[in-house]
């Protein structure tokens, strides 16, 4: 398997590099220092940015304005935000334009892309943090009337941004068991957001839903649009801990690369350089693991009819269980770094003018965000049930 990355997808990591090269963890709020909600509104001034740099529709067809780019550039992309501790939900904007622009209609894609590629509009995804078969994840119930709106009722929670995007992707049941994608105005009658604090200091929202009535055009009702949607989600977040978790070995090695004890520097110990190395591995892992999610979801490559390769008689996994090894990975490696890091950086790495403690309260955001380790490893029992490798 070829990981190189091709010119473009290059393009768009140098891209955003250099935007998000003025961005400085220092100046990420803190949870430590701020009760309540670090802030009450995104980093606009970055969104603009991005925007302007035509990353926000970066996976947008040349139609809708965009470059046409594949979900490995969008975690090129993502990595390089979990780097600063970007304050912006690019994540779940990208996801939610990338599920419209492949499963929505045609009047939706034109009202709604063009504008979400422009910085016009936000998105973002009512996806809780609980593992991607949990019933509760889908407590909206969704009403199809014979006129053709839909009526909406339930509530989901831990959704993030919503109190600054101007419309939330959500899953619902409906009467027949079928989940579908509705996508509804923030500002929307029967619409209720209840404030949430997340573990780094984030705003989320409750959603409550009462009677919410919607267009038929603003609703997904095609097979495995949500399924979709969360791969693109959960993929993301394991892009966003590997560029945490790159950014913290990076300061973890240049502070033991400095800092001093009996006259010789932290990283000439044995026992810190087992434990840096030890991370590293972990790293490299979370990079692997990615990219091959990132693949799979960019090919849509899904297991043949036969369960086993002909030619090698190895049986084939759908693309989900790629995406659950790299999300136990990057939930167990995000982890296991920041602590490392916090134990070799010692009472310096809580001093709360230094940035770890910020990357910390990340780093465990991102460890339980689209499911636990525990729940990704519960998934890909069930799928290794469900397609036996021999």
């Amino acid at each position: 398997m070829d990981f190189t990355f091709t010119e473009e997808q290059q393009a768009a990591m140098e891209t955003a590099r250099a935007v998000f090269s003025g961005t400085q963890p220092d100046d990420v709020p803190s949870p430590a220092l701020t009760p309540g909600a670090v802030a009450d509104d995104i980093d606009r001034p970055l969104w603009r940015k991005l925007a302007a740099a035509d990353l926000l529709a970066l996976t947008l067809d040349e139609q809708y304005g965009g470059a046409g780019l594949d979900p490995i550039a969008l975690c090129l992309v993502l990595r390089e935000a979990g780097h600063v501790l970007a304050r912006v939900p690019l994540l779940e904007n990208s996801a939610a334009a990338l599920t419209i622009q492949t499963h929505g209609s045609t009047e939706l894609r034109h009202a709604v892309l063009p504008r979400t590629g422009r910085g016009e509009l936000i998105l973002t995804t009512a996806a809780s943090g609980r593992s991607g078969h949990d019933p509760a994840e889908q407590a909206v119930q969704a009403h199809h009337h014979p006129n053709g709106t839909w009526t909406l009722d339930g509530v989901q929670t831990t959704v993030p941004w919503a109190q600054h995007a101007d419309r939330v992707l959500t899953p619902a049941r409906t009467e027949a068991g079928h989940t579908v994608l509705a996508l509804i105005p923030r500002t929307q009658d029967g619409v209720t957001l209840l404030e949430q604090i997340s573990t780094n200091g984030e705003q989320y929202a409750e959603l409550r839903l009462d009677a919410v009535r919607i267009n038929h055009t603003d609703v997904i009702t095609a097979d495995g649009a949500w399924e979709r949607l969360r791969h693109l989600l959960t993929t993301g977040t394991c892009a966003l801990a590997l560029g945490l978790a790159t950014r913290v070995l990076a300061m973890t090695s240049e502070y033991t690369g400095k800092r001093e004890q009996f006259g010789f520097p932290l990283a000439t110990f044995q026992a810190v350089a087992v434990q840096a190395a030890d991370r590293y591995i972990d790293q490299q892992a979370m990079e692997a693991t990615l990219w091959q999610a990132a693949w799979r979801l960019t090919t849509d490559h899904q297991p043949p009819t036969e369960p086993q390769d002909p030619e090698t008689g190895v049986g084939i996994l759908p693309a989900a269980a790629d995406i659950a090894v790299a999300k136990i990975w990057a939930a167990e490696g995000v982890r296991r770094t920041v602590q490392t890091a916090q134990h070799l950086h010692g009472g310096f790495g809580a001093v709360t003018d230094y940035p770890l403690h910020r990357y910390h309260a990340w780093a465990k955001q991102l460890e339980l965000s689209l499911g636990s380790a525990a729940a990704h490893e519960e998934a890909l029992g069930d799928l290794l049930a469900a397609h036996p490798l021999t």
